[in-house]
């Protein structure tokens, strides 16, 4: 964990308890060896950075100073994102509480979706057109 001054976005210490065994596992469990450069900025800030952008809604590029450059949390945030590590983090999550709550695994699952006939026609037939007036205009 980092010396800065927390934000409200921030992870507690028992949230990161819990968050970083599940983000290391999706992030390293194909590899054996960590190859490269050492990380210069912590995950903890890394990912503190990334709730920081999605909770508060600024730009990427408007991130304070103190936290990793703009351009390292948007690579990581993108990254994770193309892995497929953001959704993993979650089922991994939703696990957790469904243990902790003493319920399974789901056995089924049901998605709900919501649409709206428009017309049986489709395209511009079944539009209806602007009404023309009936009197002639007395401007």
């Amino acid at each position: 964990m980092s010396q800065r001054k927390p934000y409200p976005s921030d992870l507690t210490p028992q949230q990161w308890a819990i968050l970083e065994p599940i983000l290391r596992k999706a992030l390293y469990q194909r590899k054996r060896k960590h190859r490269g450069a050492p990380r210069r900025y912590s995950l903890y800030d890394i990912v503190c950075a990334i709730l920081y952008v999605l909770t508060t809604g600024c730009a990427w590029a408007q991130l304070p100073h103190d936290l990793p450059p703009w351009k390292t949390v948007y690579y990581h945030f993108r990254r994770w994102q193309q892995l497929g590590i953001w959704s993993q983090v979650a089922q991994a999550l939703n696990r957790l509480d469904r243990r902790q709550a003493k319920r399974g695994d789901p056995q089924q699952v049901a998605i709900d979706s919501q649409s709206v006939p428009t017309t049986q026609k489709g395209g511009r037939a079944g539009m209806t057109q602007a009404r023309k007036s009936r009197g002639v205009s007395g401007t």
